[in-house]
């Protein structure tokens, strides 16, 4: 099967909300409205990607850093579409644009009861963080921030 992987646009969000409102494990938030979207995406120019069959949108993921670290977001593959080496090859297009502005280590957050994605990322090689908790913070009254 042939796909090819390209820079994430704003004009993908219709697609990629979709697959991320179809997708276990992939909370949707109003941080990933299209006003946000197309605000990280801004902010974080060719870090972000999608992969792209038939001329549909069968896997994206989201990127960014904070000038230390990057961070990976929502990664996620069309359930036909798994296991292709689509969802290896998204990350490393991050990872590639991340390593470019001198970014060397990444850091992502998966569910606790995802764990088709806990799966995926260990199979990868990536390292869970069992000695750092994370903590949030919200200052607004909406708790689906």
């Amino acid at each position: 099967m042939s796909y090819q992987i390209r820079e994430m646009i704003i004009e993908d969000y219709g697609n990629i909300i979709a697959m991320f409102q179809e997708t276990p494990g992939i909370s949707v938030r109003e941080a990933d409205s299209r006003e946000a979207t197309e605000i990280y995406l801004q902010r974080n120019p060719g870090l972000s990607f999608v992969a792209v069959a038939n001329g549909n949108i069968v896997g994206c993921v989201m990127s960014g850093h904070d000038g230390r670290r990057g961070y990976l977001q929502h990664l996620v593959v069309k359930s036909e579409f798994r296991k292709l080496g689509i969802g290896t090859n998204l990350y490393k297009a991050c990872l590639d644009a991340l390593q470019k502005l001198g970014l060397y280590k990444t850091h992502l957050f998966v569910q606790a009861t995802n764990h088709a994605g806990e799966s995926f990322w260990q199979k990868q090689g990536w390292v869970l963080r069992e000695e750092v908790h994370m903590y949030s913070f919200n200052t607004s009254k909406n708790l689906n921030i």
